[in-house]
């Protein structure tokens, strides 16, 4: 695999029905920022894989969030997700153009695709990115700011993708890089990155590639789709975040979250402590181990903001926090911080939301 590499950057764009799934507009915003590292003639490429329709309409889509190229996989029997028909199929187009960098969303597809494609190719793959740089100099202006990272003995050459991640549940940041084996690959988390605004008028380059894939090579078929309502998903979106932490005091303060939330037209979500404690769904949770938001407003209820749970809200428009301590760090960031008992200021939110709806 590390013969007549291109410096192409790739992004699986991962697609339903013919969208794209939010994540892949993220990556090709992050794609075209580390594209301006790279040497000239690197391209921004999208891979998409689908049946004829689907593939289409997803690679015109791709190509609207900044995909200069567009590698389309297009089977009847890609219509469904499956792992062996996406694995083979992928596999091989990353066989025929080898390209520098490949990025996956860290959704249940890419978590299950990218190792697949890993083991098949003997490639490094870091899972669940929240970062990612190819200067060092970009790298280590960032190292700088955390206080839990160590960079000595790091190979920090501008060729490798530095890929930054959690880990000991979020108590320390770890920076992977894969020095010989091409290509470099990550799955990064939703929401971690922003999508640029799509030009449905650009133009682009679209490569039908060969799935070369048939019935025998698909041993779990899919028989029916259902489509569920998911937690996570809804916080992820949601433009108003009603958040409870530790000072609720117990899993009943979620209820009075949850009136305020219907009043705002938003949904409930918690801090690592309250799951911790086992008031509510780790589903719901909010923060670098859980699900990063990026809502209009955020409402942190009772929540002293670990560093872990503040990089999960800083990209919120507007930041509500209501504490009975003035000196909680979350009080920092907030554009707003109410010194009070939540239990009596959110029914005053509540009563009085209407003249609040004002609020950016």
């Amino acid at each position: 695999m590390n013969s007549e590499i291109s410096k192409d950057i790739w992004v699986f764009a991962e697609q339903t029905e013919g969208r794209l799934a939010p994540v892949a507009g993220q990556l090709l915003g992050e794609g075209a920022r580390l594209l301006s590292d790279m040497p000239a003639g690197a391209r921004l490429c999208a891979v998409v894989a689908g049946d004829h329709d689907d593939a289409a309409s997803a690679s015109s889509e791709a190509i609207a969030y900044g995909a200069s190229t567009v590698y389309s996989i297009e089977s009847p029997l890609l219509k469904d997700y499956t792992t062996d028909g996406y694995a083979k199929a992928v596999t091989a187009a990353i066989e025929e153009y080898i390209p520098d960098i490949i990025l996956y969303g860290a959704t249940p597809v890419g978590r299950d695709l990218a190792p697949r494609i890993a083991a098949r190719l003997g490639l490094g793959l870091t899972a669940d990115c929240t970062r990612l740089d190819l200067k060092a100099s970009d790298y280590l202006e960032f190292a700088q700011k955390e206080t839990t990272m160590d960079t000595s003995g790091l190979d920090l050459d501008d060729t490798h993708l530095k890929q930054t991640k959690p880990s000991f549940g979020g108590k320390l940041m770890a920076t992977m890089i894969c020095p010989d084996a091409r290509p470099q690959m990550a799955t990064v988390r939703a929401g971690v990155m922003d999508a640029p605004e799509p030009d449905y008028n650009r133009t682009g380059e679209i490569i039908s590639v060969n799935a070369d894939i048939n019935d025998e090579d698909i041993r779990i078929k899919v028989v029916s789709r259902e489509v569920l309502e998911s937690e996570s998903a809804s916080i992820s979106d949601a433009e108003v975040i009603v958040a409870g932490g530790r000072g609720l005091g117990s899993a009943e303060g979620f209820k009075l979250l949850q009136q305020l939330a219907d009043k705002a037209g938003g949904v409930v979500a918690a801090s690592g402590a309250a799951v911790d404690a086992g008031w509510i769904d780790e589903s719901m949770m909010v923060g670098q181990t859980g699900t990063i938001v990026s809502p209009r407003i955020y409402i942190a209820c009772g929540i002293s903001g670990s560093i872990q749970h503040l990089a999960g809200i800083e990209k919120s428009d507007t930041i509500i926090a209501i504490n009975t301590d003035p000196d909680v760090p979350i009080f920092e960031i907030a554009d707003y911080c109410i010194v009070g008992d939540l239990y009596e200021v959110i029914p005053a939110l509540i009563e009085h939301w209407d003249e609040y709806k004002s609020l950016k």
